[in-house]
């Protein structure tokens, strides 16, 4: 009763801040929540993305899994020793006897090789800066060592019993051959009744101290996850791409009347961003796989959880008992740095990893938008903001301009302006392919791609504004907001059926942000469609020798699920030679200039794309494919920088299927 009224109390104050923290909708679409929850939380889909550590955990939660009905009962049993589980007292008992005494010994053998992983082989993903302060590599060995004593513990309890009465003649449980209880039973055969008593008493007392001790030492750190993570796995993200509103419940023409924007303090946190700071089991994959981490950048997506659970543990303390709850202090400069927040690129490769389905994009972006509030924007980006707010573009050139890349079509290609002629298609051209004269090239490209498909389509021209992509993940929601009202407005008056684009930015934005325009397609997907119509008919490749790789950009893959149509142009082109870098589709690395990004100026040790270039040359090819401007803009920037102009070449897929238009 002590251990059950500890543990109470306990969960009573890791509730408080979930009370307090902004409100969330987590209760929709039921359905697709359990099947995420059977999926992520009892299939375990995320552990084996790493292997020993993905197979061994899946060891121990499945033992965990099927030893927690032997633990209650046991602890029952100390009160009646004839209880047993309803429904476990015949077969299904016998079954589950065997069952429970090989689970037992997978789970020690488990615990074995995670203590040897984390005290001895030490993966560099479990490391701590000396500016987070030490490891938890103590706390990870003392659990396995509780895990362990259980997992000892109850074996040990049942040979003594089955041993005993094989001594006495009675009628004694058979025990799963070689498992853990088994050799038990067969080393205590020898040992006297009284001493098998002893030993089954002393046992049962071990492992129900341990029991209770184990339930209450969870939620005093990263083991919490244990009893939190079904619940996060449930309340998880569904739609990827999107953005959550600035506050749930705020109509987006009610945010002039909010007082303050964004996360400043711990309680504007919502409550999942709390459950998600308690259910980080401090495994390392989201910063392993975290492209502004691996070059040096000050931010490590696994330390935003971890200095958000100690803060929320430090501010709501479990003693001294009726201590006050602290007074929460500004997030920025105390327990995050704005470089640090400024520093990711919401490129998602660390919410693809987590297998508890952490979020991390949603919190950066609360909290860009509490810094903008506060008018704390690096001196690179105000520049851009400013010209975004004056032109509706970030180089803060004429609108009248955003047209200009139509006057060196091709021969027998046309553009519609939709400001005078009406079209079945908008082609939604977005701000870098308008004005960068090198990204120009790619809008040609797709213009010719839809003439050449029979595409009736036109643009906005000067009609067109900023997406607004980057503009809302940078944190200026009422300026995205402003954005999207006016492409909103010229797109409905323009009457079209359909919306294209080549730019993933502008894709995602118009698909995931806004609301009421026609379907949105990426240039690929139309690509792909056409060529399996036969609509689009491709020449071959001319057997220059070289030798293809495609880079997923971020929005159009890990945001938006868009892998194979790509990879399907680039096959339907005959003869063109392709292959897979080691790090593509969900596991695809960021080149670091989505958006507002090529204005940033981040400390880092080395570019994103010099990193994605070297990766390439890994992999054997010579030219990089890709389908996002600003992916284009990043790798043939990073080409020159690593030394491998000649040797390298990017280009864009709508550039390399215009080039292959029969």
């Amino acid at each position: 009763m002590a251990g059950v009224a500890v543990f109470t109390y306990i969960m009573a104050i890791r509730m408080a801040p979930l009370v307090k923290a902004a409100p969330d909708r987590r209760f929709d679409r039921i359905p697709q929540r359990i099947f995420n929850v059977l999926k992520l939380w009892l299939a375990q889909y995320r552990q084996p993305r790493y292997k020993l550590a993905g197979v061994v955990h899946i060891m121990i939660f499945a033992g965990f899994l099927i030893l927690s009905i032997r633990s209650c009962s046991l602890v029952v049993i100390g009160i009646s020793d004839s209880f047993v589980v309803p429904g476990f007292g015949g077969l299904l008992g016998d079954v589950y006897n065997i069952l429970k005494d090989y689970a037992a010994t997978m789970v020690l053998v488990a615990c074995a090789i995670a203590a040897y992983r984390r005290g001895v082989v030490k993966p560099e993903r479990y490391a701590v800066p000396a500016k987070y302060g030490k490891d938890h590599t103590a706390e990870a060995l003392f659990v396995l060592g509780l895990i362990s004593t259980l997992m000892i513990s109850e074996s040990l309890f049942e040979a003594s019993s089955v041993a005993a009465n094989v001594q006495q003649g009675l009628h004694a449980e058979s025990l799963a051959p070689a498992s853990l209880a088994w050799f038990f039973k067969t080393a205590l055969l020898s040992t006297s009744v009284e001493t098998l008593q002893t030993i089954h008493i002393a046992t049962f007392y071990i492992h129900d101290l341990t029991f209770f001790f184990f339930l209450c030492f969870l939620p005093l750190g990263k083991h919490f996850h244990v009893i939190t993570s079904l619940f996060n796995v449930f309340f998880m993200r569904i739609d990827r791409g999107n953005i959550k509103p600035v506050q749930h419940g705020i109509k987006d023409e009610d945010l002039d009347n909010l007082e303050s924007f964004g996360v400043k303090k711990l309680e504007d946190f919502t409550w999942k961003h709390i459950l998600d700071f308690y259910s980080c089991a401090d495994c390392g994959r989201c910063s392993d796989n975290c492209p502004a981490n691996a070059v040096g950048r000050p931010l490590s997506p696994r330390f935003i959880s971890i200095k958000g659970r100690d803060l929320t543990f430090k501010n709501y303390p479990i003693y001294p008992y009726g201590s006050p709850f602290k007074k929460s202090e500004n997030l920025i400069g105390t327990i995050y740095e704005e470089d640090e927040i400024w520093s990711c690129t919401t490129c998602g490769a660390c919410e693809q990893e987590c297998p508890i389905g952490i979020e991390y994009i949603d919190k950066i972006v609360d909290l860009r938008r509490g810094m903008v509030d506060d008018g704390l924007v690096p001196q690179s980006l105000q520049k851009p903001l400013r010209a975004l707010e004056k032109r509706g573009n970030p180089w803060g050139k004429m609108e009248k301009k955003r047209a200009d890349w139509t006057k060196e079509l091709p021969e027998g290609v046309t553009v519609k302006d939709l400001a005078k002629e009406s079209a079945d298609v908008l082609y939604f051209v977005d701000s870098i392919t308008s004005y960068d004269d090198r990204m120009q090239a790619i809008g040609q490209a797709t213009a010719t791609v839809l003439s050449r498909a029979g595409s009736d389509f036109g643009i906005l021209g000067k009609k067109e504004k900023d997406s607004g992509n980057e503009i809302r993940r940078f944190g200026e929601e009422m300026l995205f907001q402003t954005m999207k009202e006016m492409n909103t407005d010229a797109i409905l008056d323009s009457g079209v059926k359909h919306i294209i684009t080549a730019d993933p930015h502008a894709y995602n934005a118009l698909k995931n942000d806004y609301k009421g325009l026609p379907p949105v397609e990426h240039i690929s997907q139309f690509i792909a469609r056409n060529v399996k119509s036969g609509a689009i008919r491709l020449k071959s490749a001319n057997g220059d020798g070289k030798v293809y790789t495609y880079h997923d950009p971020c929005y159009l893959g890990r945001h938006n699920d868009v892998y194979e149509d790509p990879r399907s142009a680039l096959d339907a082109i005959g003869g063109l030679k392709r292959v897979e870098m080691e790090r593509c589709r969900d596991r695809s690395f960021c080149c670091g200039g989505g958006g507002l990004m090529l204005f940033y100026e981040p400390e880092e040790e080395q570019r994103m794309g010099v990193v994605r270039v070297e990766m390439a040359a890994e992999a054997g090819a010579n030219v990089i494919v890709t389908a996002c401007p600003f992916c284009l803009v990043n790798i043939e920037d990073a080409i020159k920088v690593a030394g491998m102009e000649g040797k390298m070449e990017a280009i864009d897929l709508s550039e390399l299927i215009a080039q292959h238009l029969q």
